[in-house]
């Protein structure tokens, strides 16, 4: 009993000695006037100046953006004009061969072209004889070989038939001698009627495939350039047709030279090949 009475007026003496809500309020207050207020256990916030890195067109990331921009921009529009230029090309093909659009004629270079792919047909077909002819050959010029070879055997265990069978075997010894001159002449003749049919001949219809495209996209724009309105002279679309036009043209005109001066070329290489596996020919018969 004594010992709680003690604890109460210890506890009495401590509220004593506290000061009370105002005070304290006004305490808190009269010692952090003039200063902000700042919660306790917390660390002054300091405002240290960094520079600044506004990101401007010169930065690399917006370099390459605008880099990424243009190449996308530059590929649409080269689908576009593919499109439109696929586009015209197909609508000229049709009526072309429907009959409702006239087509450019070159009649003389054309009948030249036509004359050029006849002539590949046919050497094409030389081609694949002599090949033929060749590999059966080769297969004679073994047989004699052998027969050489099993006349000379029988000479020499034959005494009786030795001038008979040595006289055979020379003979195939020389027809075998000669079939390997006939086979390489074959070979040499094969070689260049090769690279000229496909190699040659090749480069100037592929030359040629590219002159009948441009006069297929030459067609095209000018009848796009003659449907515009002619009492719209200075309008931006006959502008852009007459442009489109005189492109064409030029580019039309330049291949057709371009045919004209190969198809030269390749009548004098064709007579100037054709010399020396005749000589060689020759020689061995």
């Amino acid at each position: 009993m004594a010992h709680s009475m003690q604890t109460e007026r210890s506890i009495h003496e401590m509220l004593k000695d506290t000061p009370s809500m105002n005070e304290s309020g006004s305490a808190i207050h009269s010692g952090t006037e003039g200063r902000p207020f700042m919660p306790p256990n917390s660390l002054p916030l300091h405002n240290h100046s960094a520079p600044a890195t506004p990101m401007t067109q010169t930065s690399p990331i917006n370099g390459m953006e605008s880099g990424l921009l243009r190449t996308g921009v530059s590929k649409i529009d080269s689908i576009k004009n593919w499109s439109i230029s696929t586009y015209k090309c197909t609508r000229q093909i049709m009526l072309e061969k429907l009959g409702k659009s006239q087509r450019t004629v070159d009649s003389e270079l054309e009948a030249q072209i036509e004359q050029l792919r006849e002539t590949q047909r046919k050497y094409l077909s030389i081609l694949r004889l002599t090949r033929a002819f060749s590999s059966h050959f080769q297969h004679v010029v073994g047989a004699q070989h052998s027969l050489a070879e099993a006349f000379a055997d029988l000479a020499q265990k034959s005494p009786e038939l030795q001038e008979e069978f040595t006289c055979n075997s020379e003979t195939q010894r020389n027809l075998t001698k000669n079939g390997e001159l006939l086979l390489s002449s074959l070979n040499f003749f094969i070689s260049s009627v090769n690279t000229l049919c496909n190699k040659t001949i090749d480069d100037t219809l592929l030359t040629i495939r590219q002159y009948e495209t441009a006069r297929v996209e030459f067609d095209a724009y000018r009848m796009d350039l003659e449907s515009t309105k002619p009492e719209l002279p200075q309008s931006p679309f006959t502008e852009e047709a007459q442009k489109n036009f005189s492109h064409h043209k030029e580019l039309y005109e330049k291949l057709r030279a371009d045919v004209a001066v190969k198809m030269q070329f390749l009548d004098e290489n064709r007579l100037v090949s054709k010399r020396p596996w005749r000589k060689q020919l020759e020689c061995t018969c």
